[in-house]
């Protein structure tokens, strides 16, 4: 009784904030930005980002070509470190729309264009570079139907190219299409997660808060070719007479030395059904939707099935090597022992010392540091925190997760080197080791691909402000969270072998074939269940598409997790069982050998479905890349296998009656 008295108080707070979510979740959204009513008439202004390409993966800043300037003169948008990363560049544009005011006005144009600008502008052109630009947080659509199926990009190109010709046409007259919903404050409370930070709507914010909603942006790029003497006498935001986009090539605005262009554009406001929490929509449908979720799901049940069998022949396998080992005397235990093999011969040396052993504590480290931040991530993403109205936000996340778990690393590296060596002496090396180890190859890696990205002065290279940020995160933050994780390592107590090691080691019979090679091909099964998502990873990526379908890779994540454990105990007992004793570092790599296949699909990935990729730098920048994600996953996955397999010998081992 005293018991159900005690739980009663808990139970009861729960009751409470169950019934109190159910009163306010009618009306709760969380992700996306703080939500912006406008009133007829209201100025809206838009911003441009950084030029970007598919074929060089190189993103520029949108006033490096000739485009109209705002009157007030440019002015950069406060960025978070995640889009500084990704080579954003936010800045104010000329362009600005009136609330349910259609009209047609004129920007500018251009003095002559010298042999600098054309050249520029046709190399942007040839390179299929596309104008990015955003108004309330939306990115702009651009939406084309090819063979009856509605087909939607974000952003514009810069200009296009006729087939079987050399002459370039920039597009320099814009017609926009903003879709509105009109917002009457019916109780909805909204709390954001986007660039202006968190905010709620509250019920005495209602009245104010009416108006109309901006629920999607699209544009109609076209190529017009205007009189400059008759243009000029315009001033910007003069009124003029819309134009129809023109088909004939002679009547498009070529890119040319001595061509003056001008630019002009239309906005035209609809009223939309879409409510603002729905306006993401459009842009988060994934292309060839079913093939994704099939893909999927089979792969859930092929190595769930996979999984299922190996784990029921372990257990059956194990628990009878067991009971007759336990059943016998002392007389026919000797006896056996010099008959037969198997794991339980190398009970003297299985806890033996591993080759390399601080270079497996770093990486043990690491690994829980990577995993620790993935899981954290992908599970907050998964519940709509990390919006994609949110730009930078999840990179963003996943820096300041990586920096806070360096506790966790420090302390795991440290326990298992007291485990492995018996005392602490050497912690604070080990510690270091881990604050230095992964940033390290990341931050050599990065140097090498920002001066590639200086020498092409792309504005997705790192300034030299953001590397003495991310220096003094590492070294303020990471580094000594790390080195209080390993004190705390050291305060813990060593996981304690339930046998003794022999002094002299087991010499270990000799194999018709190298046993690293079990080891690597254990990876192609993590690698079955990985794959399809790793394609919808790489497109979102390197083709500029939304990969929004966190909910998915979450499942993915802990089926992945999984398989990488059973996987690495199997591959541990199949080697205990040819007393081969040696199992640290391949219980490690047999699921960390996933990288491996990773890294080769991402190569098949540049060769086959990124063949526009142009040029040298670009391929190098992808292939840098790739070799942080194959790296990252390699401690990830190889740590969950290695401490899995850890405790499957502690256990087994510790099962058994030893004299």
């Amino acid at each position: 009784m005293g018991f159900s008295e005690r739980k009663m108080p808990g139970i009861c707070s729960v009751v409470l904030l169950v019934i109190l979510f159910a009163h306010y979740s009618h009306g709760f959204y969380l992700p996306g930005s703080y939500m912006h009513t406008y009133s007829t008439s209201d100025t809206i202004s838009a911003k441009v980002n950084s030029l970007t390409s598919i074929e060089t993966e190189l993103p520029f800043s949108y006033y490096s070509l000739p485009y109209c300037k705002p009157l007030t003169g440019i002015k950069k948008s406060a960025e978070n470190l995640g889009e500084l990363l990704m080579g954003d560049q936010i800045d104010n544009s000329p362009y600005r729309f009136k609330m349910n005011v259609n009209e047609s006005l004129y920007l500018c144009t251009t003095s002559p264009l010298n042999e600098h600008e054309v050249k520029l502008l046709k190399q942007r052109t040839r390179d299929l570079y596309q104008v990015n630009m955003i108004l309330d947080n939306l990115p702009v659509l651009r939406i084309a139907t090819q063979n009856g199926v509605n087909i939607q990009w974000t952003g514009f190109p810069v200009g296009y190219t006729p087939p079987n010709s050399n002459d370039d046409y920039i597009i320099n007259h814009l017609k926009f299409k903003v879709l509105v919903h009109e917002y009457e404050g019916t109780g909805v409370q909204i709390i954001g997660t986007g660039e202006e930070g968190m905010g709620v709507i509250s019920e005495a914010d209602q009245k104010k808060a009416s108006g109309f909603e901006i629920v999607g942006f699209e544009v109609v790029p076209c190529s017009v070719k205007y009189n400059p003497e008759v243009m000029t006498k315009l001033h910007m935001y003069d009124s003029f007479s819309p134009v129809n986009c023109p088909l004939e090539l002679d009547k498009s605005q070529i890119i040319k030395e001595g061509e003056r262009i001008s630019f002009t554009y239309e906005v035209e406001f609809v009223k939309s059904d879409i409510k603002w929490p729905s306006r993401w929509d459009a842009y988060l449908r994934m292309e060839g939707a079913r093939v994704h979720w099939f893909s999927i799901l089979n792969s859930l049940m092929v190595i769930t099935f996979l999984a299922g069998i190996v784990f029921v022949i372990f257990l059956r396998t194990v628990r009878r090597d067991l009971t007759r080992y336990e059943e016998l005397d002392k007389e026919a235990q000797a006896q056996m022992n010099e008959e037969l093999s198997g794991w339980k011969l190398v009970v003297g040396d299985v806890f033996r010392e591993p080759d390399c052993p601080k270079l497996l504590c770093v990486m043990i480290g690491d690994g829980v540091q990577i995993t620790g931040m993935a899981a954290v991530t992908i599970v907050f993403a998964a519940f709509g925190f990390m919006s994609p109205a949110s730009r930078g936000m999840l990179l963003t996340g996943m820096i300041i997760l990586y920096l806070f778990l360096g506790t966790a690393a420090g302390y795991a590296a440290v326990r298992l080197w007291r485990t492995l060596k018996g005392t602490s002496e050497g912690w604070r090396s080990v510690s270091w080791s881990v604050a230095c180890f992964f940033p390290g190859i990341v931050f050599v890696i990065l140097t090498v691909l920002n001066f590639i990205l200086w020498g092409s002065k792309s504005t997705g290279a790192i300034p030299i402000s953001l590397y003495f940020i991310l220096l003094s995160l590492w070294f303020c933050i990471s580094v000594p969270l790390t080195l209080l994780g390993g004190f705390l390592g050291t305060r813990a107590e060593p996981i304690q072998y339930p046998v003794r090691t022999n002094q002299i080691p087991r010499e270990v019979p000799a194999r018709k074939y190298p046993s690293w090679l079990l080891v690597l091909g254990a990876g192609t099964l993590p690698f079955g269940t990985l794959f399809i998502e790793l394609f919808f990873i790489l497109s979102s990526i390197w083709l500029g598409r939304f990969y929004y379908v966190f909910g998915f890779l979450l499942i993915v994540l802990l089926l992945l997790v999984i398989v990488c454990a059973e996987v690495s105990v199997v591959l541990t007992y199949m080697h205990l069982c040819v007393e081969d004793w040696r199992w640290w570092w391949k219980a490690f790599f047999a699921s960390g050998s996933v990288a491996l296949y990773v890294f080769l699909y991402s190569i098949n990935y540049l060769v086959f479905d990124l063949q526009s990729l142009s040029g040298p730098v670009s391929a190098i920048l992808y292939l840098g890349y790739s070799m942080i994600m194959a790296i990252a996953i390699m401690l990830s996955t190889g740590t969950i296998g290695f401490i899995t397999s850890f405790y499957f010998v502690h256990y087994l081992f510790s099962s058994v009656k030893i004299d």
